[in-house]
């Protein structure tokens, strides 16, 4: 039998109007077990989710739940163990921005928190670690001549965990690190210095070797700040100044001239 128009319109509307009948009572079903199974989820089942993630290097997963965690649940003792976390998280994922802005919050948030020095040490980390790009590491730049400001940024970082948190089981791998970055931070120095001394420059040249060594002590290129100093007071005219800054570099760097002042053996990472 053939319907016509009109009639197939009318059966073909009632076929739908019978599936949508079927299908809402399913989805409204579907949507209850998903907010009941959603209301069962506690900040404990949400941590282990989170940690079990990290633990096997998958950092995305682990941050999508901790931040679920911290976000529906910011008062549990599971939300401040996933602060921390999160900062771990964020750094080896290489979100680096967002490690830093969580060790800070958790600094500001946690002053007394047992695990403040850790904050610390990743903000260090995430200055530490940052490498030069593509090109400078194809035609072997000298970073020396690089303004240092993240080098800066993590010396500061870890020398809170070393003076700060002396018994951190992260003191002794930031003190390493800020012998390196002294070094670091002391051979741009010693650079802006030569280049004031070549353009004739004599105080600001004078001034920079003499920060250096004041900061910087211990470093290699302390050495070469106190030639550049003792050449500033030489065409300064400053001679009393220039013979004292001779005394200082045979005493350090001489075996056969006579000292009759002792050498500095300041602590190199105070600067005062």
């Amino acid at each position: 039998m053939t319907l016509s128009g009109p009639v197939r319109g009318s059966v073909v509307a009632l076929c739908a109007l019978c599936v949508v009948l079927v299908v809402l009572p399913g989805c409204a079903a579907h949507r209850a077990r998903a907010a009941a199974k959603a209301a069962k989820v506690t900040p404990e089942i949400l941590y282990k989710r989170a940690k079990h993630d990290l633990d096997n290097n998958n950092f995305s997963g682990a941050i999508k739940t901790y931040e679920t965690l911290t976000a529906r649940f910011p008062f549990a003792d599971e939300a401040r163990q996933a602060r921390i976390d999160l900062i771990y998280a964020y750094y080896r994922a290489g979100e680096d921005e967002s490690a830093t802005d969580a060790a800070d919050a958790f600094i500001r948030e946690n002053p007394t928190h047992p695990r403040v020095d850790y904050a610390y040490y990743v903000k260090g980390l995430v200055d530490f670690e940052h490498q030069p790009n593509a090109l400078e590491a194809l035609f072997h730049a000298d970073m020396s001549k690089r303004p240092p400001t993240t080098a800066r940024k993590a010396f500061a970082a870890f020398k809170i965990v070393v003076e700060q948190y002396p018994k951190s089981e992260y003191a002794h791998d930031s003190l390493q690190r800020m012998v390196y970055l002294r070094n670091r931070l002391a051979n741009y120095e010693v650079h802006v210095a030569q280049y004031y001394l070549k353009r004739g420059a004599y105080i600001a040249a004078a001034q920079r070797a003499k920060g250096t060594i004041e900061q910087y002590d211990g470093a290699p290129a302390v050495r070469e700040a106190l030639a550049i100093l003792i050449t500033c007071y030489d065409k300064l005219g400053l001679q009393p100044l220039a013979a004292q800054a001779r005394q200082v570099y045979a005493a350090n760097y001489s075996s056969t001239v006579a000292q009759s002042q002792p050498a500095m053996h300041h602590s190199w990472w105070r600067f005062w």
